[in-house]
């Protein structure tokens, strides 16, 4: 990994704050973060479809974080997408669109977390995203559960079969937890989810993706996996001001 450069790193009230931006050559470009807190356990952010590093920020939900964050129990990473070259780019065909988002994965794992790690020493991380960042955290928690101890998803999207069309290979099958998790036999993912991670699936009763999130529900306790399915009541729908309330409610 190409040293990362950090180009602003000040206090806001007591919350540290820092960007963070180096070349990957995992992707062939540029990619930032933002760093939030000094000490405690990281949370690792996704951004929602085709979102930005900074869309947590600018959205309010590190503003709903501010007290453990200040008080050094959370450190928040929020990372960049490339959601724009993977599944919502109409110009691949789907075989490339899923080896773009295999490269991002990649680049999550070999890089983003090597520099969580250099950062905070803490043996395991909380992965957490709002709709398709959902995706995300969802996805890589279930192939790579020895990262993780908490995912948090708020009403995630977890079907990507509406960017693939008929269009399958063993690539768009693995990258697609609605098709692969109910499938899946391997005794030490099952005891890694079981005995290691704590999955909340939260969503609003009037939520765009209630739907994904009763499905994985349903496959999660058919496959014995424990979690927890939380949802909304009082209207709630797919939007930022519920999302700040769920994260303060499960992270805060």
């Amino acid at each position: 990994m190409a040293r990362p450069v950090t180009l602003t790193s000040y206090t806001n009230r007591s919350m540290n704050r820092e960007y963070h931006k180096w070349w990957s050559p995992t992707l062939g470009r540029d990619m930032e973060l933002l760093i939030f807190g000094q000490g405690g356990q990281p949370v690792v952010v996704f951004p929602t479809a085709a979102g930005r590093f900074f869309e947590f920020e600018d959205r309010g939900m590190v503003a709903a974080l501010a007290e453990p964050c200040e008080a050094g129990r959370q450190q928040i990473f929020c990372l960049d997408s490339i959601d724009q070259e993977s599944w919502y780019n109409r110009d691949l065909p789907p075989a490339g669109r899923v080896l773009r988002h295999m490269q991002y994965e990649t680049y999550v794992m070999e890089e983003a977390l090597r520099f969580v790690r250099f950062r905070n020493a803490a043996d395991r991380i909380t992965l957490a995203g709002c709709s398709f960042g959902g995706y995300h955290a969802l996805n890589f928690t279930l192939k790579h559960p020895e990262q993780v101890n908490h995912c948090l998803t708020m009403s995630g999207a977890f079907d990507i079969s509406h960017f693939l069309g008929k269009y399958s290979d063993d690539n768009a099958y693995f990258n697609n937890p609605l098709a692969y998790l109910p499938r899946l036999t391997d005794q030490h993912f099952l005891d890694e989810y079981n005995h290691n991670i704590r999955f909340n699936l939260v969503a609003g009763e009037r939520d765009l993706c209630l739907d994904d999130n009763l499905r994985m529900a349903g496959i999660m306790g058919a496959k014995g996996i424990r979690h927890n399915l939380d949802i909304w009541g009082n209207n709630a729908t797919h939007d930022w001001p519920w999302w700040q309330q769920m994260v303060r409610k499960f992270l805060g």
